[in-house]
């Protein structure tokens, strides 16, 4: 029988962890809002202003202590699809955006990563890939708060049954692209005027010419480019997710402790009852 003595090891050894995952989401969150209340548009000109260099440290280390806080947590196959996520992120990102799209498709490595790995290893992977693909693209670095966020809400939608059939990753989609294209209007037109890509672009010079302000605008084009955005993206990653092997599912803690993929990713039944209650970044 436990006792109260049995267990604190254990919850005293998760508090540095988990406080490391807050101070990680804070300082995201803080530099967030700098940008918005500052605006400081010299950004644009790259890593060599003062803004870009506390923009870099709060997304950058913000991510790092999400990684730091998650990391005991991960598996092998968790710690490998991190930076895969991240160099598949920016590698179609830039070369959505040199095509001038309507859509950007730099999310498919955080949703790929938050489904198989959780919330917390999503966020991290989001904010950690605008962060280093600010270094050489500038337009990409104060928008890692809001992909953060991203990776966070497809990891909650993977939790809660939003893959256990194709048909509601569009849903799910639908729903996380139009809380992101709320998060990072403000970001756009307040740092760079709502320029964006040729397509973007378009979008916002309609709406302007009905009437609306800049801000509504670029708010109206955020919902409309991020939902279409993240409805392709959860579809690609969940096309992705059911071509692989169950056992490559089941290799990753969260996707099999919260069945991601419903019977797919179910333990094994010779597992037994001393299968883990935890997952991956579910904290």
């Amino acid at each position: 029988m436990s006792s109260p003595l049995t267990l604190a090891p254990a919850t005293t050894a998760q508090r540095p962890r988990r406080l490391l995952g807050v101070l990680g989401g804070a300082l995201i969150v803080a530099t967030y809002v700098f940008l918005v209340t500052v605006q400081p548009a010299e950004i644009a000109g790259g890593m060599g202003s003062a803004a870009s260099l506390v923009t870099l440290f709060g997304f950058l280390g913000g991510g790092a202590l999400l990684v730091a806080g998650i990391l005991p947590t991960l598996s092998t196959a968790s710690l490998v699809v991190m930076p895969l996520g991240i160099a598949l992120n920016i590698a179609i990102g830039q070369i959505a955006g040199s095509l001038g799209m309507q859509i950007y498709l730099d999310a498919i490595g955080t949703v790929l990563v938050a489904v198989l790995a959780g919330p917390a290893a999503g966020a991290a992977t989001g904010a950690l890939s605008n962060a280093i693909w600010g270094l050489f693209n500038p337009f990409a670095l104060p928008f890692a708060a809001g992909a953060a966020l991203i990776g966070l809400l497809a990891g909650l939608a993977a939790r809660y049954g939003a893959f256990r059939r194709v048909y509601l990753a569009p849903v799910a989609g639908l729903v996380v692209g139009a809380i992101g294209g709320l998060v990072a209007a403000p970001v756009a037109v307040f740092m760079f005027g709502a320029a964006g890509t040729f397509g973007t672009n378009a979008i916002i010079a309609v709406f302007r010419s009905m009437g609306d302000k800049l801000l509504v605008a670029a708010t109206k084009q955020g919902l409309l480019s991020d939902s279409l955005d993240k409805i392709v993206v959860f579809v690609v990653v969940a096309l992705i997710v059911y071509a692989l092997p169950p056992r490559a599912v089941r290799r990753f803690p969260f996707a099999r402790t919260h069945r991601v993929l419903g019977r797919r990713t179910g333990a094994p039944a010779a597992a037994g009852p001393m299968t883990s209650a935890h997952g991956d970044g579910a904290a």
